[in-house]
């Protein structure tokens, strides 16, 4: 397994309908590296956003999709998703605030 620092793990944050629903209940997605695990997620997090406390981390690998362009097929890259949950008394990650 490569050396990964706490700011290779998170890639980006996961924008969607659904995602955002979840920020009410201080449920916050991320993509992450895919040889990450979840301590080294939770770790990730608090140390980038200051004042979080993680609760709970779940992950899934997440398979490519089969697409055709004309006839060559080809599958697009998998990832890996974390769903990060903070505790009640943590702040509020910022950059889903405005969203």
């Amino acid at each position: 397994m490569a050396d990964i620092r706490y700011y290779d793990v998170i890639l980006k944050p996961v924008i969607t309908e659904k995602s955002m629903d979840m920020t009410v209940d201080k449920k916050y997605t991320f993509y992450v590296h895919p040889d990450a695990n979840k301590s080294m997620i939770k770790d990730a997090v608090e140390k980038m956003f200051p004042g979080t406390k993680v609760k709970s981390v779940n992950t899934m690998n997440v398979p490519g999709k089969l697409r055709r362009r004309g006839q060559s097929m080809g599958y697009t890259a998998k990832r890996k998703k974390a769903i990060v949950k903070l505790t009640e008394d943590s702040k509020d990650i910022e950059i889903f605030e405005g969203l």
